[in-house]
């Protein structure tokens, strides 16, 4: 009995270490989450895999927010709407002491896996970062950092995260999140709103709002895996009290933007009627020049994105009708409205109102299902179009 006993105990002993070894016992695989940054770029704020061997500490940051201001046609290619990103990988203390430079903090949430799912996923991140297959078409919402993250998760959980977040609606859109995130760039917030075209009001599932990373961060706290939350211990590996704070929403611009289309609508009309004093002449000729320049040169710009490139949450942008290019041949009425005898003709007349017309179509067209959320720009646009076409109207 006692030799049985002897017999089956080292028979445990050499059976317990082949377990103890069975490939990716020994990795431990988290996802890292980094504060938005100063510079434009960072704002969205970013994330990566962390992948680690707990025996002989090895460990790999695998990046997929890596672009080059350098690559061949980096600038015509962001134009298009062609933008080729790449996954880096580089160590965990590099990465720390980058951010740690930046004052931005980094959160590490580990990933309650088995065994085969860390091994797939390190296996899937190493194959993924070799040079003919790191490089990948960036998108803004579709494709970017956060969710190249969410679907290499997604991939070894079998759609796990998709089956639980495509079903959770939200209250927000890509619109939102986008000029939420830049708000503390006013200037860039504003430009963003302005291009973005009725794809970015559609409403977005939790699954579509983790582009966002900080979004992803706190969806993955909810996942649950057979039962069993998907994360299996979280903190921060860098705690920096100076990171900037992504706004709850997006600047609201409609006071302004009201105010200053009616200041210049109603502006307009009386700067014409007082053309007898060298002053107002010069102030109306100049206000109206640079606005019609600008509508003409965004109006462009609009059609240009629409038609010519891959920027799809830009197309259809109806704000192209608040801005049209035909602005450009009201060019010669504006700056010749700087000579005391200012001579308008009838086509001119008509045309300022065909704009006007054109700009005051909007607002019908917030009434029907799916209509681009930009009262804020009819609000500053339309009053002065239509300041314009009465200075027009009653001029000689």
């Amino acid at each position: 009995m006692r030799l049985w006993l002897l017999l089956a105990a080292l028979w445990v002993a050499a059976l317990s270490p082949a377990q103890a070894q069975q490939p990716g016992d020994e990795l431990r695989i988290s996802v890292l989450t980094f504060a938005p940054g100063e510079t434009y770029w960072q704002r969205f704020g970013h994330n990566a895999l962390l992948v680690e061997n707990t025996v002989n500490g090895a460990n790999a940051v695998y990046n997929y927010g890596m672009f080059d201001f350098f690559q061949k046609n980096f600038f015509l290619n962001f134009a298009r709407g062609h933008m080729v990103y790449r996954l880096d990988v580089d160590t965990l203390g590099r990465t720390l002491a980058l951010y740690a430079s930046e004052g931005r903090w980094v959160y590490q949430q580990v990933l309650a896996l088995d065994a085969a799912q860390r091994l797939q996923l390190a296996e899937f991140l190493g194959r993924n970062a070799q040079p003919d297959q790191r490089e990948y078409r960036y998108d803004y919402f579709r494709d970017n950092c956060s969710t190249r993250v969410r679907d290499a998760v997604n991939s070894v959980v079998d759609g796990a995260l998709q089956k639980q977040f495509s079903t959770q609606a939200t209250d927000v859109s890509y619109r939102f999140e986008a000029t939420r995130l830049v708000t503390p760039i006013p200037a860039l917030m504003a430009g963003m709103d302005f291009i973005m075209g009725p794809a970015g009001d559609a409403p977005i599932t939790l699954w579509q709002q983790s582009f966002v990373p900080e979004v992803l961060m706190q969806a993955l706290r909810t996942v649950q895996v057979n039962g069993q939350p998907l994360i299996a211990e979280e903190g921060y590996l860098l705690a920096d009290q100076h990171s900037p704070v992504a706004p709850a929403a997006p600047l609201d611009l409609l006071t302004l933007t009201l105010s200053l289309g009616l200041l210049l609508g109603l502006a307009l009309p009386l700067l014409a009627a007082r053309r007898q004093q060298t002053w107002a002449r010069w102030t109306f000729a100049t206000l109206t020049t640079t606005f019609w320049l600008i509508c003409t040169l965004a109006g462009l710009a609009m059609l240009a994105v629409w038609t010519l490139t891959e920027h799809w949450v830009m197309w259809a942008d109806r704000n192209l009708l608040l801005a049209l290019p035909l602005c450009a041949l009201l060019l010669p009425a504006a700056w010749g409205s700087v000579r005391p005898h200012w001579v308008v003709s009838a086509w001119q007349k008509k045309l300022a109102l065909l704009v006007a017309m054109a700009a005051a179509l909007t607002l019908p067209l917030l009434l029907l299902p799916g209509a681009q959320q930009h009262g804020q720009w009819i609000a500053l646009l339309l009053p002065i179009h239509l300041g314009m076409a009465l200075a027009l109207h009653r001029a000689k």
